[in-house]
């Protein structure tokens, strides 16, 4: 599978936020969107997740189902974790696995810790537990392409060791990663720099 941006511009509010970005992306590979606040990181990875449309440029997607657009076989995380409040853990969970088409949704909760929690509504989690929560959905319906915005914020160190293996796996079993990021992620095989502010 491979991901490729070609000479992208952004408008967003009127005002240019980034022009002729270009990159290519390969099954096992991750890329860091980094930059100062405001640079564009964010409007990047909804750009590639069909949210919002690029004012030039295009972006394709090579040998991946030929039948789903890009934004069918992605997972995007951003800011906010897109929680029911009312409902519990599991509920949002299966709730996710519906919307997203799973048939049988791969058992998530153990791996993000939150398997003792399965029966909580999601307004008592904390800002972590919720982070982790939509992480989990990463897991119960996998997709091949993870477009994840700050995923680390809000999560403590054991929870970010848990993102960082995560991430490892995927992309030994050949997923793609365009991850925003503040700090440094170890594990990248590229990294895309914006500049500038909105």
């Amino acid at each position: 599978m491979r991901l490729a941006a070609r000479d992208l511009a952004c408008f967003r509010g009127g005002r240019q936020v980034f022009r002729d970005l270009s990159f290519v992306l390969a099954s096992g590979q991750a890329l860091a969107v980094t930059g100062p606040n405001g640079a564009g990181k964010s409007s990047l990875l909804r750009l590639v997740a069909g949210l919002i449309r690029p004012a030039a440029g295009r972006i394709e997607l090579s040998n991946g189902d030929s039948d789903l657009t890009i934004a069918e076989q992605a997972h995007y995380l951003g800011h906010q974790d897109a929680l029911k409040p009312s409902l519990t853990v599991q509920e949002n969970l299966s709730f996710w696995a519906d919307l997203l088409g799973a048939d049988t949704p791969k058992p998530a909760l153990p791996i993000v810790g939150l398997d003792r929690l399965a029966r909580v509504p999601a307004v008592y989690l904390s800002a972590g537990q919720r982070r982790r929560l939509s992480l989990a959905r990463l897991i119960a319906c996998p997709r091949p392409i993870w477009l994840l915005d700050e995923p680390s914020s809000t999560l403590d160190a054991p929870a970010q060791a848990m993102l960082t293996d995560l991430m490892r796996g995927h992309l030994a079993g050949g997923g793609l990663i365009l991850v925003a990021a503040h700090g440094e992620i170890r594990f990248q095989t590229g990294e895309v720099r914006l500049g500038g502010s909105r």
